[in-house]
């Protein structure tokens, strides 16, 4: 696993939603390696443990890398602060990224509220292949909409409310229907008990499955066992202990033991 670690610039700052931030960062050796569903490991300003956070665009020509994150502890509040021409203090880019097929005509993108960003990159290689089914709670949390469609992917929205988006409910609801349409892959980040219902729902319709899990992380490069995993063999059945950071983020629906 290749990464660099260094002081970037953020080259652009936006509010998306409330507490939702994204940065642009000029980091032309990193963009030119990384890979959809890989993540950067941020340290905060004053702070002594680094903060994992989705990769949600890479611009290789450019040399930019885009992170979407939402303010939830007092790391991310302390980055949310940091300005454009500001530095970050990264290690980049780490982990086990989504399988890309370039073969495959359908794929489908599940992400629930800050697991939408990961989709991004995936829906910029996919495109029109792509149809990209978004969960939030309420209008409030919805984000990366206009990205996505951008992209040439169809999208779906879904919030728990219905005060946005096309149904009122959880992602399930449409993947069900659209698995039973025909779908080469599916794709998803979000919260455990959704990526969970996710994977089942994949594993029941034998449909090709990967999942990004999220997990406290101290390192961010395998050394420590702060973000163990609990996995199985899909061919053995042998259980196994797997880190997130390193193994992953990254993993098949079936290899995930919830």
């Amino acid at each position: 696993m290749k990464y660099l670690q260094g002081k970037f610039p953020i080259l652009k700052k936006q509010a998306l939603a409330k507490e939702v931030y994204s940065f642009w960062i000029s980091c032309p050796e990193i963009a030119k390696i990384a890979q959809p569903g890989q993540f950067v490991h941020i340290l905060p300003p004053g702070l002594g443990l680094r903060r994992p956070i989705s990769i949600a665009g890479i611009d290789p020509e450019n040399g930019i890398l885009r992170i979407v994150f939402v303010i939830k502890h007092e790391g991310t509040r302390k980055l949310a602060e940091l300005r454009q021409g500001d530095y970050l203090d990264m290690i980049a880019p780490l982990g086990h990224g989504f399988t890309l097929l370039p073969e495959a005509s359908h794929v489908v993108l599940v992400g629930g509220g800050i697991g939408v960003p990961p989709m991004l990159p995936l829906a910029a290689y996919y495109g029109e292949r792509a149809t990209a089914v978004s969960g939030f709670r309420s209008f409030q949390q919805v984000i990366l909409q206009e990205d996505l469609e951008k992209s040439g992917a169809s999208t779906i929205c879904c919030t728990e409310d219905g005060s946005a988006g096309a149904i009122q409910g959880f992602v399930t609801t449409p993947l069900e229907q659209l698995l039973t349409e025909g779908v080469d892959a599916v794709f998803a980040c979000g919260s455990q008990p959704m990526l969970k219902a996710v994977a089942d729902l994949c594993i029941k319709n034998h449909t090709y499955c990967e999942i990004s899990m999220e997990e406290r992380m101290a390192c961010g490069i395998g050394a420590c066992l702060g973000c163990a995993c609990k996995t199985k063999n899909p061919d053995t059945e042998e259980i196994q202990f797997l880190h997130v950071c390193k193994n992953g983020p990254v993993f098949k629906a079936e290899e995930v033991i919830w």
